[in-house]
């Protein structure tokens, strides 16, 4: 068996831009510095700077930037998403953020197997009860799911929010699965 240490981090093995640009490099030193890790779905993105900006960019205004939603919540959003889309990628990644936040070792890997099991509040589950929809079947979205988030205690931004998250991680699994994007070996042992 090959470890995932010794595989490439796509299988379409893209390698990184030539020349890396001064700006690149130093956001994967600054990621070195803070995480201890460049993710690989940097790497993996590395190949056309452009892509990589654009897609740092986006991942950073839904996932950090000001939200009535916790980052717990979005990194919760990004599991259960990635649970129902089967993303080995994701699924490491976001399990060791949602274990990391959380401060529960087993959250991350509770909400990867099923959501449901792990005794979310009222407003916690209605949120994923919507994701979970909006993730298998988006057609069938409508106003009586917006207004039980609403009924949750949700804002419109608020469910705003909850559909970018969402929407950002189907197209993110997409994306790792066609790509046979490899986590880093590093996020299987983070916050245990």
């Amino acid at each position: 068996m090959i470890s995932d240490r010794d595989r490439p981090v796509t299988a379409l093995d893209l390698g990184l831009a030539e020349p890396l640009s001064d700006k690149t490099r130093a956001y994967f030193d600054k990621c070195q510095e803070k995480l201890g890790l460049v993710p690989n779905v940097l790497l993996a993105y590395g190949f056309d700077e452009a892509k990589l900006e654009a897609f740092s960019r986006f991942y950073n205004e839904v996932m950090l930037a000001d939200s009535e939603l916790s980052k717990l919540d979005r990194e919760i959003i990004a599991v259960v998403v990635s649970a129902i889309n089967h993303c080995h990628y994701c699924l490491a990644a976001h399990g060791a953020a949602v274990r990391e936040l959380s401060g529960d070792p087993a959250l991350g890997e509770t909400i990867a197997q099923n959501w449901r099991a792990a005794g979310f509040d009222e407003k916690r589950t209605a949120m994923l009860e919507f994701v979970t929809k909006l993730t298998e079947r988006p057609d069938t979205i409508v106003e009586a799911d917006r207004d039980a988030l609403r009924e949750a205690g949700f804002s419109n931004r608020a469910i705003f929010d909850i559909a970018q998250v969402a929407g950002f991680f189907a197209m993110s699994n997409r994306v790792a699965a066609a790509s046979d994007m490899r986590p880093n070996a590093e996020y299987h042992a983070m916050a245990r």
